[in-house]
């Protein structure tokens, strides 16, 4: 079983900034990917960025320049970094992880119960 628990939303003015945290615990062999989606009311969830165990980063590109994605190997736990944040950010921010529960190479998705990011204009 894996646990991720995110913490860091809230509101916030346009302009400002918030940092989200994703703690992930449970009896696992090793993450691979970690990352954040969002989804936004009426709209379809979509990658905001994304961090390879060896630190390769991937960003949708509304959020290039402004979100920073991060990972602390040693805690389990990844970290969106946003700034200059725009009423358009405003969603329902999931982590995400790709597991590996043994040594074996298959990976396993695993969400967190999201957090709400609300940037007011």
């Amino acid at each position: 079983q894996v646990h991720l628990v995110e913490s860091g939303g809230g509101l916030v003015q346009a302009g400002g900034s918030l940092r989200l945290s994703c703690a992930a615990s449970g009896n696992f062999y090793a993450i691979n990917r970690m990352g954040w989606y969002r989804q936004a009311p009426g709209k379809q969830r979509e990658l905001v960025a994304i961090i390879t165990s060896g630190d390769n980063t991937n960003y949708v590109d509304s959020v290039k320049g402004r979100f920073t994605v991060s990972r602390d190997n040693a805690k389990n736990t990844c970290y969106l970094q946003m700034n200059t944040l725009e009423p358009e950010d405003t969603a329902v921010y999931y982590c995400y992880a790709g597991v590996r529960m043994t040594v074996l190479p298959a990976t396993w998705n695993h969400w967190g119960q999201g957090t709400q990011v609300t940037v007011s204009s």
